[in-house]
C-alpha cells in the first residue's frame, strides 16, 4: 500500500476506537436522586378534565408513582399459563409484573416484564405524569381471571377484569384480556374529556443495548411509528445548531391508533383498544439501577383513550387486549391488529421476513439456531453461485485488460473526458461489461442489511449457543483488553480477516483510487459488526470462506482471452 492508504487505513481504525469511547459514555455515573414532592393525590379513578398540553415541564423524578406513599397494604394476585405470570397489584389495579417463565434472562433469572417502580399495566389513570393508584378490592374468579373493584366518594364503581382468553377465542399464550366497566350508582351525571390506560415499562435487557432498542410505539392503518429514549436527551447540536434541552416527558394527539407498546430490544407490552382506538400517546424516560456506577434508561407508557358521558345508572364498557411477552415475528404477525409492526423492519421489510421465516424453517429441521445460520449462508451462496462465476469471470476479463487501459490513460492523462469515452469504446469493442463484477455485490446488499435489521430482534437467537458463544444475539466477547477494558469479539475479527484475505485474491481491476476505496470495506464491516449480534458477523464470515473457495476453482480454469467482439463475428461467418 502507498503512503495515502495507509493514512486512510489509520484513519478507519482511529474511528472504530473512537466509537468504542463513545458506546463506553452511553452508561455514565448514575445521578443523585431527587427527592420532590409528589403530585399525586387521592382522586378519583376518571374525573373531567381537559386535555394536557403537548409538552408538559414538570420534573420527571417527581412522578414516579411509589412517591405517593400509599397508606394501604399491597395485595399481589396471581395469574399463570405456561408460557406468563401475572402479579396483579390493588395499587391501581393492573399488572405489576409479568413475568416471562420460559425466558432466561442474566444469572439465570426470568425475564420480567415491567418495573415495580413504574406504573402498573393496565392502571386506569387521569394524568400518567402524576398518577394516583388508589386502592382497589381483588376477587379472583377462577384460575385464569381476577377482578378488581373500587367505588369513588361519588358512587362512581369501577370494574377490571383481567384474564387469559378462553381457549374458544385464544389466540397465544401471551395475550392478556381486559374489560373495564365504569358504572354510576350515583345521582348526578359523570362525564371526563378522556382517561389514559399505562402500558408499563421497558428497559434495557443488556447493559450496553443500543438506545434506539427501548421505544415507545404506536400503530396507525397498519404503519408503526415511535420514539427511542434517546428522543428525551437534551443535545448540544453540531458547531453549535441543532441545540435542545432534555424533555421529561413525550405527550401527543394521534388519530386512531390501533395499538401502543413499549418495547426493547426483545421483549414487548403491546396494548390494543377493542371498542376504540387510542386518541393518545404518553411516554416517559426513567433510570434503570443494575449497579452502582452504571446508568441505563428505561421507558414507560401509556395510551389515552376517548371521553365519555354517564347518566345515573349507565355503565361505560371498554375491552383491551394485551401482549406481553417476546417479539417472537411469526406469533405477532397471526394476531389481528397488525402486531407485527412492532418489529421495525423498516426499508428492508420483505427480505427481514423471508430470512426469519427461512432461518426459523431450517431450525426445525436441523434443531439448532447456529447450524441454521450456516444452512442459510450455504443456501444463499449456491442460489448466487452462477452469478457469482459469472462476475467472477468478469474481474479476470477486466484484469486482463488492465494494460490497455493503462495505455490509455497514459495517452490521454491530459483529458479526462476523451480519456472515459476511450475506456468505454475499449470495453465495448471486448463485449466486457465493467459493472460485471459487482451485480453480486449489489445483490448482497439488501440481504446484508436484511440481516443486521432481523438479527437485531430475532428473540430465537437469545441465549443460542455455537462454539464459544454463549449467545448468538450478543457479541461473542471472550476477553476484555487490559487497561482499556476494550471488548476482544473473536468472530468479527475472522470475518475481517476472511475479507481481507478474499480482496487479495481478487484481480485488480478499476484504477488505483477504486481500489484504495474497496480496500476500507474489510474496516467498514467490521465497524458495524463488531459490536453487533454474533450471528451477523458468523453469516458473513461463513459467506467470505465460500466466496474464497470459488475463487480457488475460477482460479483453476483457464484465463479468458480477450477477442475483439467485431473479429469474432468475422471468423464466425
Amino acid at each position: 500500500m502507498d503512503r495515502t492508504a495507509w493514512i486512510a487505513v489509520t484513519l478507519c481504525v482511529i474511528g472504530l476506537v473512537l466509537w468504542e469511547l463513545y458506546l463506553a459514555k452511553q452508561t455514565p455515573p448514575r445521578r443523585a436522586p431527587v427527592n420532590a414532592p409528589s403530585e399525586a393525590s387521592a382522586v378519583p379513578t376518571l374525573t373531567a378534565s381537559p386535555s394536557a398540553p403537548p409538552l408538559a415541564t414538570a420534573p420527571a423524578t417527581a412522578l414516579k408513582p411509589e412517591e405517593a406513599a400509599p397508606s394501604f397494604p399491597e395485595k399481589i394476585e396471581t395469574l399463570r399459563n405456561s408460557d406468563v405470570e401475572l402479579r396483579l397489584t390493588n395499587r391501581g389495579g393492573g399488572i405489576k409484573e409479568a413475568v416471562l417463565l420460559k425466558q432466561v434472562a442474566e444469572k439465570g433469572q426470568r425475564v420480567i416484564l415491567n418495573s415495580s417502580e413504574c406504573a402498573p399495566i393496565g392502571a386506569i389513570i387521569e394524568q400518567p405524569s402524576a398518577p394516583a393508584l388508589p386502592e382497589f378490592t381483588a376477587s379472583p374468579q377462577s384460575n385464569s381471571a381476577v377482578q378488581f373493584e373500587r367505588t369513588t366518594p361519588e358512587q362512581i364503581t369501577t370494574r377490571k377484569k383481567f384474564f387469559f382468553p378462553p381457549s374458544t377465542e385464544k389466540k397465544d399464550n401471551f395475550i392478556i384480556g381486559l374489560d373495564v366497566d365504569l358504572e354510576n350508582r350515583g345521582p348526578k351525571p359523570y362525564q371526563t374529556a378522556g382517561y389514559f390506560v399505562t402500558l408499563g415499562s421497558a428497559a434495557p435487557i443488556h447493559p450496553k443495548d443500543y438506545p434506539s432498542y427501548t421505544r415507545l410505539v404506536w400503530c396507525i392503518d397498519g404503519r408503526a411509528k415511535g420514539i427511542d429514549v434517546g428522543w428525551f436527551g437534551g443535545g448540544s447540536g453540531f458547531l453549535g445548531m441543532g441545540q435542545r434541552a432534555a424533555r421529561p416527558f413525550y405527550e401527543q394527539n394521534i388519530s386512531g391508533a390501533e395499538w401502543v407498546a413499549v418495547s426493547n430490544q426483545f421483549f414487548t407490552t403491546l396494548m390494543a383498544p377493542l371498542t376504540a382506538k387510542a386518541n393518545q400517546v404518553w411516554g416517559r424516560r426513567f433510570d434503570v439501577a443494575r449497579a452502582p456506577d452504571q446508568k441505563l434508561l428505561g421507558i414507560e407508557g401509556a395510551l389515552g383513550m376517548p371521553g365519555f358521558q354517564l347518566q345515573p345508572g349507565q355503565t361505560y364498557s371498554a375491552r383491551f387486549e394485551i401482549y406481553a411477552g417476546p417479539k417472537l415475528y411469526h406469533r405477532l404477525a397471526q394476531l389481528p391488529h397488525n402486531e407485527a409492526e412492532i418489529m421495525d423492519f423498516g426499508m428492508f421489510k420483505i427480505v427481514c421476513q423471508f430470512l426469519l421465516n427461512f432461518m426459523n424453517l431450517l431450525h426445525s429441521w436441523l434443531g439448532n439456531y447456529a447450524a441454521a445460520i450456516l444452512a442459510l449462508t450455504t443456501i444463499i451462496k449456491l442460489v448466487l453461485w452462477p452469478i457469482q462465476n459469472r462476475a467472477n469471470r468478469s474481474m479476470r476479463q477486466m484484469s486482463a485488460l488492465s494494460p490497455k487501459m493503462q495505455e490509455l490513460r497514459e495517452k490521454y492523462k491530459d483529458d479526462p473526458t476523451r480519456m472515459n469515452q476511450e475506456v468505454m469504446k475499449l470495453y465495448k469493442s471486448y463485449g466486457i461489461n465493467p459493472v460485471g463484477g459487482c451485480l453480486p455485490m449489489v445483490i448482497q446488499i439488501p440481504i446484508f442489511f436484511g440481516l443486521f435489521k432481523m438479527l437485531g430482534q430475532a428473540v430465537e437467537l437469545r441465549n443460542a449457543k455455537f462454539l464459544w458463544v454463549r449467545d448468538l444475539s450478543q457479541p461473542d466477547t471472550v476477553a476484555h483488553l487490559p487497561i482499556l477494558g476494550w471488548p476482544v469479539n473473536i468472530i468479527p475479527l475472522c470475518m475481517a480477516a476472511t475479507q481481507i484475505w478474499l480482496m487479495q485474491m481478487t484481480p485488480k481491476t478499476g484504477d488505483a483510487t477504486q481500489r484504495r476505496v474497496m480496500m476500507f470495506t474489510p474496516l467498514i464491516f467490521l465497524f458495524i459488526c463488531y459490536n453487533f449480534a454474533a450471528a451477523l458477523a458468523l453469516y458473513y464470515t461463513t459467506q467470505n470462506l465460500f466466496s474464497i473457495l470459488q475463487f480457488y476453482q475460477n482460479k483453476r480454469q483457464p484465463m479468458p482471452t480477450l477477442e475483439k467482439v467485431a473479429a469474432a463475428g468475422k471468423r464466425k461467418r
